[in-house]
């Protein structure tokens, strides 16, 4: 494991050791511990809800977020999930290591999980991660291409328990990103639209243009892989993104530009606001520099207004390579929040 990417050469399947078994963890408290199928998904999002409440009170996850990932064909929880129970059954922890479908150009491995709150400081989590940082490791010594391979797990600002796993595991900090709101009170700008240039809403004809969109437009963001088609189904399918408040950029019948709002009902309690989420904001690599950005989302915020909601969130990049932090702030937007990402690259 290094801090930096390595350099192209051998195979990850002959830079990386990893056992051929994996047992799952041991622990005094834990009388089970299990891979999950689809009929755990009510299990798997109690811990995870019970753990937002105390890790990021602002937000939560959606059970439905939990359920697509049982859904998804390059996914098997049975392998790459594990859960914890006490001896009267109750789910006390949970534990996944998901490896991006995509492996063009890295592999990427995302391990995600809680504790429930009640059950902390008893060193469930260190068993977890430990656990966890093996089957990623399997993961990239399966692959028998020579790409970089890199783990990352995601860190809420004040998550001092998965900052120190991850510290621990050799992990670092590889980018930062913030959390912006913006009040829908404020005014928001009127710009003119250039010529050979239609704001459209996002409709389903223009599905898969706008996943193409989306895959090239973030082709230079740090950590971005491409969204394969079953992936971009499960979003544009799912239950909270709104079209009706999506935009997007037409030039000469092509998706040059999008701003994709959703709206989760569950979260207005936990932020104190009716609010829709910018899910994606983006630009073509062929269309930067015409000030398409500023359009999409201006309009995506006029539509937010409409329905009569009180703010707006995004996340972004502190370190944005198109400077999205500076146009943010230009729009109204305003800081509240940071989540860190640890990466280990191999």
């Amino acid at each position: 494991m290094s801090q930096t990417p390595p350099a192209a050469g051998a195979p990850l399947s002959a830079r990386v050791t990893a056992p051929q078994r994996l047992s799952h963890p041991t622990h005094p408290d834990v009388a089970v511990w299990r891979g999950a199928t689809a009929a755990d998904i009510d299990a798997v999002h109690a811990v995870i809800a019970a753990a937002d409440r105390v890790d990021h009170p602002t937000w939560v996850t959606p059970r439905e977020d939990v359920a697509d990932t049982f859904a998804l064909a390059d996914v098997d929880h049975l392998t790459d999930t594990v859960l914890a129970f006490t001896a009267d059954g109750e789910p006390v922890a949970v534990g996944s290591v998901m490896r991006h479908p995509d492996t063009s150009v890295a592999v990427k491995i995302h391990l995600s999980g809680a504790v429930h709150p009640q059950w902390r400081r008893r060193g469930l989590g260190a068993r977890l991660m430990a656990w966890q940082q093996t089957r990623a490791r399997q993961m990239l010594a399966a692959c028998e291409r020579a790409v970089p391979g890199e783990v990352h797990v995601y860190a809420h600002d004040g998550d001092d328990g998965t900052v120190v796993l991850a510290e621990r595991a050799g992990m670092v900090t590889g980018r930062w990103f913030t959390t912006m709101e913006r009040h829908m009170s404020h005014p928001i700008p009127e710009l003119g639209v250039p010529e050979g240039v239609t704001l459209v809403g996002f409709d389903a004809a223009r599905d898969e243009a706008t996943r193409h969109a989306r895959n090239d437009a973030f082709r230079d963001h740090w950590g971005s892989f491409p969204t394969p088609p079953e992936r971009w189904a499960h979003f544009t399918g799912g239950a909270f993104l709104r079209r009706d408040l999506s935009t997007l950029a037409v030039i000469d019948g092509e998706v040059a530009a999008f701003c994709l709002a959703s709206v989760n009902e569950d979260d207005w309690v936990t932020l104190g606001a009716t609010h829709s989420y910018i899910d994606l904001i983006g630009v073509v690599r062929a269309h930067r520099g015409r000030r398409l950005a500023p359009l999409v989302i201006t309009r995506t915020l006029a539509a937010i207004a409409t329905a009569g909601l009180e703010r707006a969130v995004l996340d972004v990049d502190t370190a944005s390579p198109t400077g999205a932090n500076s146009l943010y702030e230009g729009l109204g937007f305003v800081a509240t929040e940071r989540d860190r990402v640890f990466v280990a690259h191999f």
